[in-house]
């Protein structure tokens, strides 16, 4: 038997893409009346959302790194 494993990974656009493709046709073809800020949304609310999450890690690591400093 072929013990060996297959690695691939499937690439692919993901909800969030699909979203954001849907929104666009429909803002194009004018089913919706959205300004583009929210046509865009499933774009950019992600990607706000991961920096909030980096800054409050490096906020927290900071002030360990601070309370450390002062306890010595």
């Amino acid at each position: 038997m072929n013990n060996e494993r297959n690695n691939t990974t499937a690439g692919g656009i993901g909800f969030c893409g699909l979203l954001a493709v849907a929104f666009i046709v429909l803002k194009l073809t004018g089913v919706i009346n959205w300004s583009w800020l929210w046509v865009l949304a499933p774009i950019w609310i992600p990607a706000v959302i991961a920096v909030g999450i980096l800054l409050i890690c490096l906020v927290v690591v900071l002030c360990c790194e601070l309370l450390k400093g002062a306890h010595k």
